[in-house]
């Protein structure tokens, strides 16, 4: 029992470290919508123009679409029948942990009614920052021109490595294609 309260501090942090890894996801559409006739797209470039994220990540956002979509049996066309466009946000996410512990103190008491502790102690604060993103996937009836699906994942964004990100940004949109299209 003692080794498994030693060990819970370090299984805690693995089990937080690996849910940081994971992309949380949600979808939407419409239920009137046929999504068996959807069988070719394009990307609808005033919608990707907005999203306020670097033209190199757009780039990779729309291969990993790209990807996915055909490996669901779908074309790219000059003539879709749905079209495709993408938004994102990011929220900077701060924790504070107070690992402040200890024991003893100045206080009233003891034999001779002024009495002190004493003992060891350790305190301070870690401050640790990271960015979460989000990324919406839009298809759109191109005929109709209405929102047919739309699917959102939010994790944890890598910064620092090119193929680091890469790999990120290609889970983030495995992830929420895996909801497309919808099963009734």
């Amino acid at each position: 029992m003692k080794k498994l309260l030693k060990l819970s501090p370090i299984l805690l942090f693995a089990l937080l470290l690996s849910s940081c890894s994971s992309v949380r996801v949600a979808a939407d559409y419409d239920r009137e919508a046929n999504f068996d006739q959807y069988k070719t797209f394009a990307f609808f470039k005033p919608g990707i123009d907005k999203a306020e994220i670097s033209d190199l990540d757009k780039r990779r956002i729309l291969r990993a679409i790209e990807a996915e979509l055909m490996a669901k049996g779908m074309t790219k066309s000059e003539n879709p029948d749905m079209l495709v466009s993408i938004f994102t946000k990011s929220n900077q996410r701060v924790d504070v942990y107070n690992n402040a512990w200890g024991y003893g103190a100045w206080g009233w008491g003891g034999f001779n009614r002024w009495g002190w502790g004493w003992g060891p102690g350790w305190g301070g604060n870690n401050v640790s920052t990271s960015t979460e993103g989000m990324l919406f996937i839009d298809f759109i009836d191109a005929g109709q021109k209405e929102l047919i699906w739309q699917g959102s994942g939010t994790g944890y964004l890598v910064t620092s490595d090119v193929e680091k990100k890469e790999a990120r940004i290609k889970e983030f949109v495995a992830k929420t294609l895996e909801q497309f299209p919808p099963s009734k």
